[in-house]
């Protein structure tokens, strides 16, 4: 059983920055690629970025791309979100994933709350 554990939210003022961590359980993390999702309330869970095994490819959505980098150390088990001139908009539920769209998701964390406020 994988287990990922997000941290790193918080409360922010608008054009602030956060990091939110990721940290995996078990001794595969780097067979597979790893994704950020969010949701904010009354609104559906969005893709926000995906990191490739090696984290040689990233893929981003285009809310936040630019202001966004998805980043993994596989030494640490861990994918990094660093999250740069956030708004108002990027108030969510951030979760991490394992897997990719094409492959499926099968685990997920218990999310981080991020809040920012105008």
């Amino acid at each position: 059983q994988v287990q990922l554990v997000e941290s790193g939210g918080g409360l922010v003022q608008a054009g602030a920055s956060l990091r939110l961590s990721c940290v995996a359980s078990g001794r595969t993390f780097s067979n597979y690629a790893m994704s950020w999702f969010r949701q904010a309330p009354g609104k559906e869970r969005e893709f926000v970025a995906g990191i490739s095994r090696s984290g040689g490819n990233t893929y981003y959505a285009d809310s936040v791309k630019g202001r966004f980098t998805i980043s993994r150390d596989n030494a640490k088990n861990t994918v990094y979100l660093q999250m740069n001139s956030l708004k108002p908009e990027d108030t969510a539920l951030y979760y991490c994933a394992r897997g990719t769209a094409a492959a499926g998701y099968g685990y997920w964390g218990q999310g981080t709350q991020v809040t920012v406020s105008s």
